[in-house]
């Protein structure tokens, strides 16, 4: 028997008229597949679309494995006449191809894996930019042949975006979620149970919440949110690919970034961001003691990841301060013991 892999998925896509791969839609994707799986598929293991004489073997040999919903999925892919993929992932290496790529991103989106919890190292460039319209997905170079070919027949080709990305709601819906505008959550998110997404809350790629949480604001690249946390309307999160910096960002449990407030350093559980301050790793900030007399300033890079800290921004004097609801002093001391 072969050792088990980290991934698996069957998936059916579209090609452009060059049989290039713009797109792979994974409904049943596997983390960590057993050695009987692997077996099984190792004959036909490619990011070359699959014919139909190949696919009924798989069927066979997923069957005799013991794998009843793959084999039956395969079935189903064989009769549907599009592009299938089958594509196994023997170890967790930085996507290769557009169907490598896409199972990744359903990883992510099915909750199999969190962000940071998968290589997508160079996916940008493996991805090709792709008119997303009401007919599925078109090569950028073929967008202006499809839109006379729809003229002609008397319709309409809604272009919907332009991107590397799709919306996740066209690939996955996650259990026990609320996103007001599926447009603003892209595939590879993860949107753990219990999270609302309103109308002008964001989700990247590789980025996601823990759940529950409501989320008003935007959450970038790389960016996940713990559980209870709220994100307030128009409030951001600077991502691991803003900026080029190494922190990865993250938000605690019980967090409230205020309405145009955001954050550049991970925040520990139960912290505040007031409405309309961001922080960043090199703001000054003032710490207050229990009397909310000033102790000492820091940079908000060394308070990151330390929790039950409120920021704020003195309406009279302008500066940013830090209350917590252990003594200034004590947290100080802690800092210094670490420097």
């Amino acid at each position: 028997m072969t050792d088990s892999a980290f991934a698996f998925g069957l998936g059916v896509g579209t090609h452009n008229s060059k049989g290039e791969w713009l797109e792979v839609f994974f409904p049943r994707p596997i983390l960590a597949p057993g050695a009987a799986l692997v077996d099984a598929v190792n004959a036909c293991d490619s990011a070359t679309a699959l014919d139909e004489s190949v696919l009924r073997k798989l069927k066979t040999a997923l069957a005799a494995a013991g794998e009843t919903a793959q084999a039956e999925l395969a079935g189903r892919l064989m009769d549907s006449g599009r592009p299938v993929v089958a594509v196994l992932l023997r170890e967790d290496a930085p996507p290769a191809n557009v169907p490598e790529g896409y199972l990744k991103l359903h990883l992510l989106s099915h909750r199999l894996v969190k962000p940071h919890g998968t290589n997508l190292q160079g996916l940008f460039g493996v991805l090709p930019n792709v008119a997303w319209t009401n007919e599925g997905a078109v090569d950028i170079d073929e967008l202006a042949e499809h839109q006379l070919a729809a003229r002609l027949r008397g319709e309409l080709l809604e272009v919907s975006c332009v991107d590397k990305f799709p919306k996740m709601t066209n690939y996955v819906v996650p259990s026990g979620v609320r996103i007001a505008h599926t447009a603003r959550v892209r595939l590879g998110a993860y949107l753990g149970e219990g999270t609302t997404i309103m109308h002008e809350g964001f989700v990247n790629f590789n980025a996601g919440t823990e759940g529950p949480g409501m989320i008003e604001g935007r959450i970038s690249a790389g960016v996940f949110v713990g559980a209870g946390s709220d994100l307030g309307g128009g409030c951001s999160t600077i991502g691991t690919l803003s900026g080029g910096g190494n922190i990865v960002i993250s938000v605690g449990r019980e967090c409230l970034i205020g309405a145009n407030g955001g954050t550049g350093i991970p925040l520990g559980d139960r912290c505040t961001v007031e409405a309309g301050l961001f922080i960043t790793a090199g703001t000054k900030v003032t710490m207050l003691d229990a009397q909310g007399m000033p102790v000492e300033t820091a940079r908000a890079r060394d308070l990151a990841g330390k929790s039950d800290l409120l920021f704020r921004r003195n309406s009279t004097t302008g500066a940013v301060e830090c209350l917590t609801n252990r003594s200034a002093v004590e947290l100080n001391e802690e800092l210094h013991a670490h420097n």
